[in-house]
């Protein structure tokens, strides 16, 4: 009796498994922190004030630095920390004198406590268990394939559908609170994003109810009103949330591949680091251009089908006609698109831990920028920069990861088999399940993906043609 159970339900046994055996090693090996763990932050110390009141953190004497803490120097040299160079006063008193103990700044490498310890740390927490929960059970439902029972609840199929809105959902909500925290941007940038929201609402009912057919790859045809508009309301809460994610994106590939010529080894990426960044940006410019009508036209051989493609690519003399004559056939086209989507997740995950220690060494350039900017410089500024970024560095780690679990989840939702939703009379019977899932999460993928790229390009030329700099 019991063989029998475990073998007729034997799907959502493994999927219950899977999940909650991943949440509890996620938990136990405490793997969101681990993920962070080496990055390097930086922190000043306060102001000395008349009073003699303690820095938080001391500058460093010949016997070392404080334990956990590197100290960097404005000249690149570090043995000239350890000694102190003698100060030549001014016999004008009036004329004020810079104070060098306000001018260091110490490197901490990040371990678990210390990414326990910054804000939004339970977010994230909860954001890297639910994904990868989510995004296991539906690779699991992928080598499992369809079941052969007709019931819901034998097959198993709700498990990861379930799992993978819960995390859609659940990333939705934490973009839409971390884009309005009054700290962690400027007011402008907060603007902006609403206004990009409203704006890609606008492009999604264009999209979804004029020009989808002759622009982009997608059949909607079977999609109602209803639904089209609530794509386009997704449509336009995806390009509000990920506006200032993509911006600090841009920025992190400006300064990890040295487009500043800053010349200082601290702040920007290695070469493989490098290779990254450049590798991943590309792979997203492609991916976004895939479904695409006149790029597509170009990939497409037309005539493949009719075995005619030989013969044709044969007796094409003109460059014009090789156009829907040459090229992969449509189901290869499809599956192109799948690999590139898949693999643009995959590397924009790689790419997370440099994108972020750029954000970190934003922090940096800003005081070497600031300390070299006059003979008596203003560390204010920098100082409270600083502190920014090192506080919410689990803020900036949310926004850098949902777009590539959004991606990953939106495409795993798109290959979960249609037919194992016809039994679901309830929804079913309100949506047209098999392409709602498939084609409208395999748009809603491209979708993040197009408006990432379009938010790094535009902010890359924008800092190519020097409308924006960083500071």
């Amino acid at each position: 009796m019991l063989l029998q159970f475990l073998l007729t339900y034997k799907n959502p046994i493994l999927h219950t498994t899977l999940a909650l055996s991943l949440t509890f090693l996620f938990s136990f090996f405490k793997i969101p922190s681990f993920f962070l763990y080496g990055l390097h932050t930086y922190i000043q110390p306060d102001n000395l004030n008349q009073n003699g009141v303690r820095a938080a953190i001391k500058r460093p004497e010949s016997s070392g630095t404080p334990e956990g803490y590197q100290y960097l120097s404005s000249n690149s040299k570090p043995n000239n920390a350890t000694e102190p160079r003698k100060r030549i006063k001014s016999k004008d008193k009036d004329k004020f004198e810079f104070d060098e103990n306000n001018a260091q700044i110490f490197r901490l490498k990040l371990d678990t406590n210390h990414v326990q310890s910054r804000l939004y740390f339970d977010e994230y927490h909860t954001a890297f268990t639910v994904s990868f929960v989510s995004l296991s059970c539906l690779l699991l439902q992928f080598y499992l394939g369809v079941s052969d029972s007709s019931r819901v609840l034998e097959n198993g199929v709700f498990v990861p559908v379930l799992l993978g809105l819960m995390g859609v959902s659940k990333l939705f909500v934490l973009l839409a609170k971390v884009s309005f925290e009054k700290s962690a941007s400027r007011r402008s940038e907060k603007q902006l994003s609403v206004l990009v929201g409203v704006l890609g609402f606008f492009v999604g009912l264009m999209i979804c109810f004029a020009i989808v057919h002759s622009v982009l790859d997608f059949n909607f045809g079977l999609v109602g009103g209803v639904e089209r508009f609530f794509v386009a309301v997704l449509m336009g809460c995806i390009a509000g949330f990920l506006f200032m994610p993509g911006l600090k994106n841009a920025r992190a590939l400006w300064i990890g591949t040295d487009q500043l010529r800053s010349n200082l080894p601290m702040i920007y990426c290695g070469w493989f680091a490098r290779m990254i960044l450049y590798a991943n940006h590309m792979l997203i410019m492609f991916t976004a251009l895939l479904w695409i009508n006149p790029f597509t036209e170009i990939l497409v051989n037309k005539s493949n089908d009719d075995g005619k493609g030989a013969r044709l690519v044969s007796e094409i003399g003109d460059a014009e006609r090789l156009v829907g004559n040459v090229g992969m056939s449509r189901s290869d086209l499809n599956k192109l698109r799948l690999w590139c989507l898949l693999l643009s997740g995959l590397l924009q995950i790689v790419a997370l831990r440099p994108n972020l220690q750029m954000y970190l060494n934003e922090a940096l350039l800003s005081w070497y920028q600031r300390l070299h900017a006059s003979k008596v410089p203003d560390l204010d500024f920098s100082r409270a920069k600083v502190f920014l970024h090192n506080h919410y560095i689990c803020l900036v780690v949310l926004q850098f990861f949902a777009a590539p679990i959004l991606v990953l989840l939106f495409v795993g939702l798109s290959q979960i088999d249609g037919n194992s939703f016809r039994n679901i009379q309830s929804v079913c019977s309100l949506l047209p399940c098999s392409v709602f899932v498939e084609e409208v999460a395999l748009f809603l993928a491209w979708w993040v993906v197009f408006v990432w790229a379009i938010f790094t390009s535009g902010s890359l030329v924008l800092y190519r043609r020097g409308i924006l700099y960083v500071s």
